[in-house]
Formats: structure tokens, C-alpha cells, sequence
């Protein structure tokens, strides 16, 4: 196994080995991050790959500084986000605007369903909400910055993080109930 140093050498010199190491090394990984943005398994996959494109294109900007994953994952998301602002015309998000607010949620309720069960309620979310969920609960972006990312107000940002919030609290609570029975 060679060093990240070592690799990044070997891929800017283009050999196709390294450039077959690098994507085995991180691959893993920012799939389970494509997987969390897209819709599905097909949409995953080509933010995958668009990602790795984007990723040996431009593996001559990284600059060492931080770690090497860190700007590979930076890069997946970046191309989860593009891709999100390119389809947004598409997208409608209906049905949940009159989710209701789970006053107390049951305790220990997500003790009870898989991390792919999880994931599954995250995929069903409507596209504006499964991606303002992703970048600030699991990626740690602010209001701020989703809302520079995806040229949306910060209060839309905070809106669709709410109402994502409560349409999994209420599928988390319908789960709950299927699994009572």
C-alpha cells in the first residue's frame, strides 16, 4: 500500500494502477456519502462517478493541506450539490409541508431500525430537504453556507432542515409502530 503522497505522485504521472489504488481506497466511503444525497442506487452511482472525474481532473489543486480525504469527500458533496442545483427545476417537493410535528418522540425509537432503514427514510425525503439534511446534520455545513451552496435564503435552508426533521421523526414514528405490532 502506498503512501497518499505516493499515490497522488503515481496518478499525476498517469499511471493507470494508481489511479485503480486511489478509487479502491476511497470509493467505499464516498459511496456511502453518494448514497445519502441521491434519490437512489442509479443516482448514487453517477455522483460517484462524476465525483471521481471531477476528483483525478483535478488531484493537481490539492495542496496537503488537511487530510487527502477529506478533500476527496469535499468533492463528492460538491458534486451531489451540482448535480441537486442542475436537476432543481425538475424537482417538486409536495406532500410534505403539512408534516406534522412530533411533540414527544418515543425514547430510544431509533434504537429499533437499521442503519439502512435510517438511510432508506433519508433517501424518500423530497430533494431540497434530503440535501439541506445531509450537508448540515451529516457534513456540518451552517445555514450560511448551504445557503451560499444552493443560492437559497438562509430561512429556506432552516425551513426545509425542520420540515426534513419532522418527516423523519414521523416515519421513524410509523416504523416504530409497524414494528409494535
Amino acid at each position: 500500500m502506498y503512501s497518499e503522497e505516493d499515490l497522488i505522485k503515481r496518478c499525476l504521472n498517469s499511471e493507470a494502477r494508481a489511479h485503480e489504488d486511489f478509487y479502491k481506497r476511497f470509493a467505499p466511503k464516498m459511496y456511502g456519502v453518494c448514497l445519502r444525497f441521491a434519490k437512489n442506487q442509479m443516482e448514487a452511482d453517477d455522483i460517484l462517478q462524476e465525483g471521481f472525474i471531477k476528483v483525478f481532473s483535478n488531484l493537481k489543486t490539492f495542496r496537503n493541506e488537511g487530510s487527502l480525504e477529506g478533500w476527496v469527500r469535499r468533492t463528492v458533496v460538491n458534486t451531489a450539490i451540482n448535480l441537486y442545483k442542475k436537476n432543481v427545476k425538475y424537482l417538486k417537493d409536495t406532500g410534505l409541508e403539512q408534516a406534522e410535528i412530533i411533540q414527544n418522540m418515543e425514547q430510544g425509537s431509533l434504537d429499533r431500525i437499521s442503519v439502512e432503514e435510517l438511510l432508506n427514510l433519508i433517501r424518500e425525503l423530497p430533494a431540497g430537504y434530503r440535501m439541506v439534511f445531509n450537508l448540515n446534520i451529516i457534513e456540518g455545513y451552517t445555514h450560511k453556507e448551504i445557503s451560499e451552496l444552493l443560492a437559497i435564503s438562509e430561512n429556506t435552508s432552516k425551513s426545509q432542515l425542520s420540515r426534513a426533521r419532522q418527516a423523519l421523526q414521523r416515519k421513524i414514528s410509523e416504523l416504530n409502530t409497524d414494528y409494535s405490532k
